[in-house]
């Protein structure tokens, strides 16, 4: 089964994380950060997975450690739930358009961490959440997830639109990376032979 729970505390957060790789696409969500809870739900709604998120974070303060601490632990997570990666399809995209936003999410379960993030938000807030964070959130993930991650937001006028199109093609590309290859039942999909 390729589940995991993963808990993480530190001083700043408690955040504990269920994923269910082939799931139906059900969130439960409570993160203290409703704009970052709307997120996740279209990660998974999008990626076809089961993904249950709690938090409790120093929101006194702001916002950034739960969003990150959040993404940290959704990339353990991951990890845990593809374990030695045999059978993956490794690498998804995926284009999402939402009027007049569009994004391109490319995702290759490497075993290296990279981002690399093009996004010019129209504005600076989406209602009251810094969009600063949501390269903090992909930091996170990309860093204990060890994969190489594209986002590119190639139009938008509408910092919801855009926020809103690069999560579900984050959802879309995960969706893709990590569904089972049929062809390549039990191999590691690298000449490496090792991810």
């Amino acid at each position: 089964m390729r589940q995991a729970h993963v808990t993480r505390n530190t001083l700043e957060t408690r955040i504990s994380i269920k994923i269910d790789l082939d799931g139906t696409g059900k969130a439960t969500l409570d993160t203290g950060v409703p704009f970052l809870d709307h997120m996740l739900d279209q990660v998974a709604r999008h990626g076809m997975l089961d993904l249950e998120v709690t938090a409790q974070g120093d929101l006194h303060i702001d916002a950034h450690h739960t969003v990150e601490d959040v993404g940290i632990t959704l990339g353990q997570a991951f990890t845990q739930a593809i374990e030695d990666k045999k059978g993956l399809r490794r690498y998804g995209h995926a284009y999402v358009p939402l009027d007049e936003a569009l994004s391109r999410v490319v995702v290759d379960f490497s075993g290296r961490p990279g981002l690399e993030l093009k996004v010019d938000f129209t504005r600076a807030r989406i209602g009251e959440f810094d969009v600063d964070l949501i390269n903090e959130f992909f930091q996170g993930f990309v860093n204990h997830a060890m994969v190489t991650l594209h986002i590119d937001n190639l139009s938008g006028r509408n910092a919801h639109h855009q926020a809103e199109t690069i999560f579900k093609a984050f959802g879309r590309a995960l969706r893709m990376a990590v569904e089972s290859d049929p062809r390549a039942a039990g191999i590691i999909p690298s000449t490496k032979g090792a991810l």
